[in-house]
C-alpha cells in the first residue's frame, strides 16, 4: 500500500484563497480564505488560519478563526485558539484551550437501529 504523503505550509508562508487536496496537511504558516480537505488537517502551533474549514479530521494547536465542518473529529489541544463554529461527530477540547463559538456533534446512527 502506498504511503500517503503529507503536505506542509512551511512557518513563512502566507497563502490567501482556496485550498483544496485529498492528502494530510500540516499548516505551520498562515492561511487566509477556505480550506477543503478529504484527510487530517494540523494547524500547529506557529498556524494562523482563518478560514472556514471542511476536513475529515482537524487538529489544532495553533490559531483558528471560521467555521470548522469535519465528518469524524476535531481536537483542540491545550494552548490553541480557536473562533467560530464547530459541526462534528467527536470534538476535544482540551484544558487551557480558548473556545468561543458554538459545537454542534451530530451523530449518523446505523439504519438497522
Amino acid at each position: 500500500m502506498a504511503q500517503e504523503q503529507i503536505g506542509i505550509i512551511g512557518k513563512g508562508i502566507i497563502i490567501r484563497g482556496n485550498l483544496t487536496g485529498g492528502g494530510d496537511l500540516v499548516i505551520e504558516g498562515r492561511v487566509e480564505g477556505q480550506i477543503a480537505l478529504k484527510n487530517h488537517l494540523t494547524i500547529e502551533a506557529t498556524g494562523k488560519v482563518q478560514a472556514d474549514i471542511r476536513a475529515e479530521e482537524l487538529t489544532i494547536n495553533g490559531e483558528a478563526s471560521g467555521n470548522i465542518d469535519a465528518t469524524t473529529k476535531v481536537a483542540i489541544n491545550a494552548n490553541a485558539k480557536v473562533a467560530g463554529d464547530i459541526k462534528a461527530p467527536r470534538v476535544v477540547i482540551e484544558d487551557g484551550a480558548v473556545f468561543n463559538g458554538s459545537v454542534e456533534m451530530e451523530v449518523k446512527l446505523p439504519d438497522d437501529i
